[in-house]
């Protein structure tokens, strides 16, 4: 897909990973990675498995490939830095905290409305009963914006199977967020039609190193791209900064 390709910038000692949600990809987070470079930060923005291509890419994905593609991009971005922070959207967000339970090298986390509480069960239900009928896709939850005209380059639908592998990725990731240490930075929309706001709070309660959370009263879910988009890649950049360093581009 046009648009949706990986972003990677050489820069100094100071690393950061961006990632991006289910369904989407990198557009969604290419702002804040571009700011990221800007500021002399060696940055990465994957494209997560079966993402950005076609829907039947990700039909046979699971909560294994996107953890371990994730996992990789850390080792790789380690192995080039110093120290590393971590930013995420939605399910990025999910990935990083998941990042920052088995890496206690992570310097810091910055997440843009994670999904770090487990679904209902009427929803994995709803889920399998779709799947039991016969279905591959229900609709799709990309390009949740207040802002008119603009528009995430994500998915139309929702894969099934692949949504409840996730699922169970997000119940493993919640079982452990007490083992998160270091500093956080949550932003939370207060509407939000994808992942209730209340998944952030959770994630705020639950950790038990430093943690910031700035509540968007004027975005949606995909509050990278929406009216608060500004100041949600300034304070993840100042977040950056404040963790690993920089050397601003000249």
């Amino acid at each position: 897909m046009q648009g949706a390709e990986p972003f990677a910038h050489p820069g100094g000692p100071g690393g950061a990973l961006v990632l991006h949600g289910f369904t989407g990809n990198p557009q969604s987070m290419r702002p804040i990675a571009e700011a990221l470079a800007i500021q002399g930060l060696t940055v990465d923005l994957p494209l997560l498995p079966g993402h950005g291509t076609d829907p039947s890419d990700i039909v046979d994905k699971r909560w294994a490939d996107w953890s371990t593609a994730a996992d990789d991009a850390l080792s790789d971005l380690e192995s080039r830095c110093d120290a590393v922070v971590v930013v995420g959207l939605s399910v990025g967000g999910t990935l990083a905290c998941w990042l920052a339970e088995r890496h206690p090298e992570v310097c810091g986390i910055a997440v843009v409305n994670p999904m770090v509480e487990p679904p209902a069960e009427s929803l994995r239900d709803l889920a399998k009963s779709m799947i039991d009928a016969g279905e591959t896709f229900a609709p799709g939850v990309g390009s949740d914006i207040a802002k008119p005209g603009i528009a995430e380059l994500a998915y139309p639908g929702l894969p099934l199977e692949a949504a409840l592998s996730l699922f169970e990725g997000v119940a493993e990731v919640a079982s452990g967020l007490a083992t998160i240490s270091c500093p956080v930075l949550v932003l939370t929309s207060i509407q939000d039609h994808v992942v209730p706001p209340s998944s952030s709070d959770l994630l705020v309660k639950s950790v038990s190193g430093p943690v910031e959370q700035v509540f968007l009263e004027r975005s949606y879910h995909v509050a990278t791209l929406d009216y608060d988009a500004e100041e949600v890649t300034g304070r993840v950049v100042a977040f950056a900064r404040s963790l690993v360093g920089h050397e601003p581009a000249k």
